[in-house]
This record gives structure tokens, sequence and C-alpha cells, in this order.
């Protein structure tokens, strides 16, 4: 880290020209130091446009004549989606751009004016100071395939999440109108209950036919699991229902539509799911990621839409820290702090892994054994969750230690600390 640390304030010379640009939704700002943070020039103002750009381009251009100076980093906040626009055109004009913690700025805003005032011309100097100091991070941009998959499941999660949506209105009608369907069929999601929900939704409907006219209708359906006894069983159960009966022609539609809804939606997320299934065809060592009993399409899928090509990492442990599951510990003088994850990169990854550790625990053999190995061991044991925690570290070194080698999924490696324990008490 000290390493990293120092080869990052290196980069910035005497010859460095540090830009720090304040981003927001149509104006940007941007204020230039030199390696000193000493400020060169006035600040400008500019929009979120090619003309914009262009502007921002013509006064670099002019503070490096005025002050001979030639390598440009541009610091700037990971606003939003706002900042997309501005790095992409750096990127292809080949400016090193770099990304400043937004909670860096917060906290180091005051020193210079012991203020807690905030405006664009400060937050933008603060960034081009923390640049200096080398407090900063590359961007990591997607590219290819991995920028189609980021995107394909950020769909997929939008889509999931009105899915989810539209069920808890189809259960809200269910038990306003409905309440003992759910007791004639495990769930309204199987075949023979959505038909009837599509073409006779309201018990007083239900109460209207005969046994053999909901049979005929479920073996329409393609549904032949169901027979005559459901039928039965819901007939007698319509007409036994507490269900309100006010205004049912505008509950049946309103229920048809929400239908309609559940359907296009999950139809739009299986087609999603066949082309994330072609993306990580195109990706090599997918295949063998796959084959580990436990991880399926979706998983491996979003691990890699958050971390990206794993290759671009020199270690397992910076994904460890992307995802937030390094630890931490607030300690000082003879106390000691507990020691936690610091739960600081991407959220959606850590909950992803923490998703797919739960199946691997009680499926696959060997995360199964280590599982129990680490909650029960004689020499510091681990609380389950804690467990669960150091499972998560374990699947990402797995799948980066497939991902560099392009090996098929050992169970033995896996299994290699167990084996070395139980080697130690026979010695």
């Amino acid at each position: 880290m000290k390493y990293n640390q120092n080869k990052k304030i290196m980069q910035v010379t005497e010859t460095t020209l540090v830009i720090g640009v304040d981003i927001a939704k149509h104006k940007h700002y941007a204020r230039a130091l030199n390696y000193r943070g000493i400020e060169l020039g006035k600040g400008i103002e500019f929009e979120n446009n090619s003309s914009g750009f262009a502007r921002l381009g013509f006064w670099i251009c002019e503070i490096r004549k005025k002050h001979q100076l030639g390598h440009v980093i541009v610091g700037m906040e990971p606003t939003g989606h706002y900042w997309l626009n501005l790095e992409q055109h750096l990127r292809r004009h080949r400016i090193k751009q770099v990304l400043v913690n937004p909670a860096h700025v917060k906290k180091s805003k005051e020193l210079d004016d012991n203020s807690p005032t905030k405006n664009d011309p400060k937050d933008a100097y603060t960034i081009a100071r923390l640049v200096v100091d080398g407090r900063y991070s590359e961007p990591h941009i997607l590219e290819n395939e991995y920028a189609e998959l980021r995107l394909a499941m950020n769909h997929r999660e939008r889509l999931v999440k009105d899915q989810n949506a539209v069920k808890a209105r189809i259960i809200n009608w269910l038990d306003r109108y409905f309440p003992e369907f759910t007791k004639v069929f495990k769930g309204w999601e199987g075949k023979a209950a959505l038909s009837t929900l599509e073409n006779f939704s309201t018990p007083a409907e239900i109460a209207d036919k005969t046994i053999e006219e909901i049979v005929t209708t479920w073996r329409l359906s393609a549904s032949r699991s169901v027979g005559r006894k459901k039928a039965q069983e819901l007939v007698e159960a319509a007409k036994e229902s507490v269900g309100l009966d006010s205004s049912l022609s505008m509950a049946r539609s309103m229920l048809l539509s929400l239908l309609r809804q559940y359907r296009m939606l999950e139809h739009e997320l299986n087609e999603l799911e066949c082309v994330v299934e072609g993306l990580l065809k195109q990706i090599p060592g997918t295949s063998y990621m796959l084959a580990i009993k436990g991880l399926g399409v979706i998983t491996v899928a979003g691990i890699l839409a958050e971390t990206g090509n794993l290759l671009d990492y020199r270690h397992y442990r910076q994904i460890q820290r992307l995802a937030g599951l390094n630890l931490k510990e607030s300690s000082s003088g003879k106390h000691k702090g507990k020691t936690t994850i610091a739960k600081r990169g991407r959220p959606r990854l850590r909950a992803l892994l923490f998703r797919a550790i739960m199946p691997l625990v009680s499926k696959n053999p060997e995360f199964k054994a280590l599982h129990n190995h680490f909650t029960s061991r004689e020499t510091n044991p681990l609380k389950k969750m804690q467990s669960i925690v150091a499972l998560c570290c374990r699947l990402l070194r797995v799948l980066f230690a497939i991902s560099k080698q392009q090996v098929p999924y050992d169970p033995n490696k896996v299994l290699k600390c167990i084996q070395r324990k139980q080697e130690a008490l026979v010695a």
C-alpha cells in the first residue's frame, strides 16, 4: 500500500499540470495547480457538452504553454453518472484522468480555510490538492464484453425489482378479493394458478363455473398436473370466500393488468438471461467457474460485471478490497478494538458474494467442509457469519486463480488448509 501511495505521488513531477474538476449535471468547474499545490491562473466553468469540453482543452493548452508544463493529470469525483462523458472525452484525447473519493473531499475541504463552506470552485481546488498528494485512484473502465455484462446485470436488477413490485401488488389483490386462493394453490405463479386468475379471477366467477369447465381451461393452458379434485377445492373455496365483493369489474381489470405486466417482465428476464449466457461464453475461464457446484450463470455474471476482467488485478486481495471485505479495527493504547469488515467499495459485489456462498455452503462439499472447519477448529474458531465472510474471500481467490491460470476447478486445492492442519496433527 505504501509503495502504491509513493508511486502515485511520484507521478506528479515539476512538469505536471494537475487539474481538479468539480462534476455537476450541466456545468463543471475546473482549477489548475502545479506539483507544489500552487494555483495557476483562474478557474473556469464549462458545460457538459462538446463545446464545453473544447473550452476546457483550450484552457489547459494555454496554461501549459504559459508555465511550460507537459504532463496533465485531471482529477474528479465520480459523481453519479455525470462524470462518464468527461472521462470518455479525456480518454479519447489520451489525457490521464484519476478519481478522488468524495468522502476524502468532504473531510479535507476545511484544511485550507477552516470553514465548512461548500461551492464548486472550492471543491475543484480540494480535488486538485488531493491529486497532488497522491490521494486518488485509477478509474477502472469496463470495455467490450464486461461493459455489456454490467449493463445487462444492471438492467436485470431493475427488471427483478419491478417484477417484485408487481408480485407484491398481486398478493395484495388476492388478500383483498380472494384470500382463500393461496390455500388451494401453494403459489399463484404456477401454470394452473395463473390460468385461473387470468380466466376467472374473482370468487363469484369461479362459483358460476362447473368442475368440467375449470379442468378444461387448465388443460388448454398446458397444465396437466391438476384435475377434478383441485377444481372441486377451488369451487368450494370460492363459495365460502370472505373476499371483498364490491367494484369487482374494476378489480378484475386491475388484476389482468398486473398479470400482463408480470408475464412481460418474466419474458424479458428470460431473454436477458440468454444474452448473459452468450456474453459469458465470450469470456475465457467462465466455463470452469460454472463447473463449480452451487454457482450459476447469474451469480458468475454478476460477480464479473462488478469486478470486470479479473486479469486486470495483480492479487485477489485487490478484489477483496473492492468488495469491502478487507478487515478494519479501531484500537488506541491498551484498548483493542473489534475487527470487522470495512464495507468500503462496491456493496453490490459484496451482496452477490454473500448470496453465492449460502448455496455453496449447503451444496458444495468443499465449501461445506471449510465452513465446518472454520467454525469448529480448536484454535481461533470463527462464528458462522465470520466463516461466511472468510468463504466469500476464498471464493474470490478461487475465481481469480481460475481466470489467471485458465485451469479447471480443483477441489483438492480448496481443501489444502484442512489437509495441512491434519498433517500437522499427525506429525
